[in-house]
């Protein structure tokens, strides 16, 4: 009985079959599963495996970049700005990912040391003056008979040098910040202001003062132009040929911008010292502390002002000597 119901069972399941006499005999098909059955389980072990193997191996080297710019960040972001990641490889979109990060990394570490010597520039500036104050009031306590008179006057002087270098500090932060309204603004008109204003100044220089030029529309704050245009007029006086100096300033309009030069005699200039003229506290002549050598400022607030209106600053030593300035802002929309 046990035999008839283990016969019924490998029939029904297809492990025996009858052929057409009736006899019966094993399934080949189930032979050969049977046989493939172990080398195809190992077959998959082996895929399985492999797969898993060459995908963890895949997504490492595809990760790689992006871990060595997250170490990157990690060290910008403690504080070390000189790192790189300088990814090798071909120009893929991570190549030009860790190329863009390495060049905003150069751009901020040049700007923070450029903060850095500026600070460094204007806590020095502004000592001097404090500690020339102190020395002028210590020397007067020291001799009751000192001229009174004489060191009112030099501390007048000083404290407003002081408060010269304090505007131009605060002018600069204001112009960085792009704080201001945009105007419609004509430089020919700025200018003509600024050359009547500064009239004396050359006059008392023996400096020839011009101005030439056409209608020129711009768009921006009228006091920061005006005190670009009189930045780069007052240094064009003072830094000139003692007698018969010229002072030309010149407006004009191009295809999409507008332009205002300023353009002076003087002493001859290389293009290396032209070229730090507009770092703060940098002067084309010695450092001496005078009614006119004004506070290093000038320049540097010039072109703080001109980046913020969004145009491009030039400086051209004149072969002759003397030094040729040029302002190019964007054109006022339908000027």
């Amino acid at each position: 009985m046990l035999l008839v119901t283990v016969g019924v069972f490998l029939l029904r399941s297809g492990w025996l079959k009858t052929n057409e006499s009736g006899a019966v005999q094993v399934n080949p098909g189930i032979l050969f599963l049977r046989a493939f059955a172990p080398t195809a389980a190992a077959a998959m072990v082996f895929l399985l495996v492999f797969g898993l193997l060459g995908g963890w191996i895949l997504a490492g080297r595809m990760l790689a970049p992006l871990d060595r710019i997250t170490h990157a960040t990690r060290t910008a972001a403690a504080g070390s700005l000189s790192h790189r990641i300088r990814l090798p490889g071909r120009k893929d979109e991570f190549r030009e990912l860790a190329d863009a990060f390495d060049m905003m990394l150069a751009q901020l570490e040049a700007h923070v040391a450029e903060q850095q010597r500026f600070a460094a520039n204007a806590s020095h500036e502004l000592r001097t003056p404090l500690a020339i104050s102190k020395t002028l009031i210590d020397v007067a306590r020291a001799d009751p008979n000192h001229d009174t008179g004489e060191l009112v006057d030099r501390l007048h002087t000083i404290n407003t040098r002081a408060i010269d270098l304090t505007e131009a500090l605060l002018l600069l932060s204001r112009a960085n910040l792009r704080s201001f309204t945009r105007e419609h603004v004509d430089l020919s008109l700025v200018a003509e202001e600024a050359a009547e204003t500064l009239h004396p100044l050359a006059e008392k220089h023996g400096v020839t003062l011009e101005t030439s030029g056409g209608i020129a529309p711009t768009s921006g704050s009228p006091a920061l132009l005006l005190q670009l245009t009189t930045n780069l007029v007052h240094n064009a006086v003072v830094h000139n040929v003692p007698q018969q100096g010229t002072v030309r300033v010149h407006t004009g309009v191009r295809p999409k911008t507008v332009v205002l030069t300023v353009e002076n005699t003087g002493e001859q200039l290389t293009p290396q010292l032209v070229a730090t003229l507009t770092e703060p506290f940098q002067r084309g002549t010695e450092r001496i502390h005078t009614n006119q050598a004004g506070v290093g400022l000038g320049l540097a607030i010039v072109k703080t002002i001109t980046e913020a209106h969004d145009g491009t600053l030039t400086l051209t030593p004149r072969p002759a000597g003397g030094l040729r300035i040029t302002v190019e802002l964007p054109a006022a929309s339908g000027g």
